[in-house]
């Protein structure tokens, strides 16, 4: 449906034809439309190109609409002598850089277009161009209509050709809207489908999580006790020294710096002391402690890990 802003004129003006639906033949569609007080309609470039088919509105009128037959919305209210105008352009969507073509820019939109729609038109305004070459005028036929009062407008009836084409178009979209309503039933018919398989999917998911509960409630009823996992015994300086005891025959040296980091590797792990604390502690030379230290690393007593930042060797505890 199209929607019509009439700004105030000053006389009352008829158009020939019906306006409506001559933009209707033209078209194929119901757009908007200003109506300028002294009588000029113009149209939003954008309804005209888009059912004429065209896919962009400003190429459009660049290759086809001379500027003498575009402007815009804004442009178009401050020619109007009317404190409201621009508020009625904004309530019927119509902001104030959009742009408008009158009656002459859309024919020639009409024209360049490819629209099977729009042929009645284009030929109807063909046979015009050709009678006014032939006879110097083209005249309507006035439509039969019964006068209702003195001064009555005389009525013009729309061309034949064009008239069907308009007849076409109203049967084309009406059975375009009773396939609509068919479809938006079915879509509803389809959704309501849909919901309640999604009701009866997710009460069986449902049901499905209920049984695997209960399932898994009964395996650990029924499980067996896991047996608690023994701890490894605790290390301490006399189980390390017991077990190398056993594996080792060790010396007096060896095993007086044995008995003196065996504590510290029990209870950290590692042994940070340098050479020279071993030593004062045993009462061997440091060459002697290395010894030592190395005949333990040998035998996997000990391992390397590295050294500290004073240059002191880092050792640490290998277990068997």
């Amino acid at each position: 449906m199209s929607e019509h802003i009439k700004l105030p004129a000053p006389a009352a003006q008829q158009d020939a034809i019906d306006v409506n639906d001559f933009v209707y033949a033209a078209t194929g569609s119901r757009v908007r439309r200003v109506t300028m007080p002294d009588g000029t309609h113009w149209f939003p470039a954008v309804d005209v190109a888009v059912n004429l088919g065209y896919a962009n509105t400003r190429q459009a009128l660049s290759m086809h609409v001379p500027a003498t037959c575009a402007t815009n919305v804004g442009e178009l209210a401050r020619t109007v002598c009317v404190t409201d105008g621009s508020h009625k352009f904004a309530a019927h969507g119509l902001k104030n850089h959009m742009k408008l073509v009158n009656l002459q820019g859309l024919i020639r939109l009409v024209s360049a277009c490819t629209k099977p729609e729009a042929e009645p038109f284009k030929q109807w305004v063909a046979e015009v161009v050709v009678a006014v070459q032939r006879d110097g005028s083209y005249s309507l036929q006035k439509a039969e209509v019964q006068p209702v009062a003195s001064g009555t407008a005389t009525v013009y009836a729309m061309p034949t050709g064009v008239a069907d084409a308009i007849v076409r178009l109203e049967e084309h979209n009406l059975r375009l809207d009773e396939a609509l309503v068919v479809t938006q039933r079915e879509a509803q018919a389809t959704r309501r489908d849909l919901a309640r398989s999604q009701e009866r999917m997710a009460g069986a998911l449902d049901r499905i999580g209920d049984t695997l509960d209960a399932m898994l409630a009964r395996q650990v009823s029924t499980a067996p006790t896991p047996a608690p996992v023994a701890e490894p015994p605790r290390v301490t300086a006399e189980s390390v020294l017991a077990e190398w005891k056993e594996r080792l025959s060790v010396t007096e040296d060896v095993w007086a710096v044995a008995v003196t980091i065996a504590p510290v590797l029990a209870e950290h792990g590692e042994i940070r002391q340098s050479l020279e604390t071993i030593a004062a502690r045993t009462g061997l030379t440091t060459h002697r402690v290395n010894e030592c230290l190395r005949f333990m690393r040998k035998h996997a007593c000990i391992r390397s890990i590295g050294g500290t930042p004073e240059g002191s060797p880092v050792y640490a505890l290998n277990r068997q």
